[in-house]
């Protein structure tokens, strides 16, 4: 199943306030495992960048002005995500000021039917702890020293790992065998546990008798 770990960088945060996204990253999973398939593109918001802003991802209105605008790679974004699941962290930021850039092109905007928010999957599974993507990195242990601004790109390589760690539920199998059956204990149910039994043969036996009698004999004579 191929998914899109998706990620906006913008002139600030409300698109009431008519803030504007200035950079896309989306990076491509396949069936959990990355694939070399990347959209990014950098975007002149036709307005200024805010303070705030700025101090996040330090993408300046000069940087900006001769980037392309989003009318002008909307039809490539739309066929890299058509038909997958989008990944996204406080998913509600990011396609709002999508669908703003949709919208103000008379594009449909994107359901969240088809979007995946880790935050919510976070704030689920860790209530009442840090849900942020380096609060998740760090529990994680996943490396985010590359992370010294917010870029689309970095945020959506370390989203997907985050992700992978946030959506698995698998345990660890055990690989000890029955030997009398010659079976996995992964077969048997825990319920069943109890009820194998590995008897010793006469060498470990000897063994055993041997060194117990050292070690009385060491402790107490």
């Amino acid at each position: 199943m191929k998914e899109v770990v998706l990620d906006t960088e913008t002139t600030g945060l409300s698109v009431e306030d008519g803030h504007r996204i200035v950079e896309i990253g989306c990076l491509e999973l396949n069936n959990l495992i990355p694939t070399k398939n990347i959209f990014h593109c950098y975007l002149n918001p036709e307005r200024k960048v805010s303070e705030s802003a700025l101090k996040i991802h330090g993408y300046t209105d000069e940087f900006l002005s001769n980037k392309k605008k989003f009318v002008d790679i909307a039809d490539e974004f739309l066929e890299f995500i058509k038909g997958k699941k989008i990944i996204i962290h406080n998913a509600e930021f990011d396609i709002s000021h999508l669908n703003n850039e949709l919208s103000i092109i008379n594009k449909n905007n994107i359901l969240m039917d088809n979007v995946v928010d880790t935050l919510e999957i976070a704030r689920n599974k860790f209530p009442g702890s840090g849900i942020s993507l380096d609060a998740l990195c760090k529990r994680f242990r996943i490396d985010n020293s590359k992370r010294e601004k917010h870029t689309a790109l970095i945020d959506c390589e370390l989203l997907s790992k985050v992700y992978i760690n946030l959506i698995d539920q698998k345990e660890p199998v055990f690989q000890f065998q029955n030997v009398k059956e010659n079976k996995n204990i992964s077969e048997i149910s825990f319920k069943n546990y109890s009820k194998i039994v590995i008897k010793p043969n006469k060498k470990e036996i000897l063994e055993h008798k041997s060194f117990i009698k050292r070690e009385l004999k060491k402790n107490f004579y």
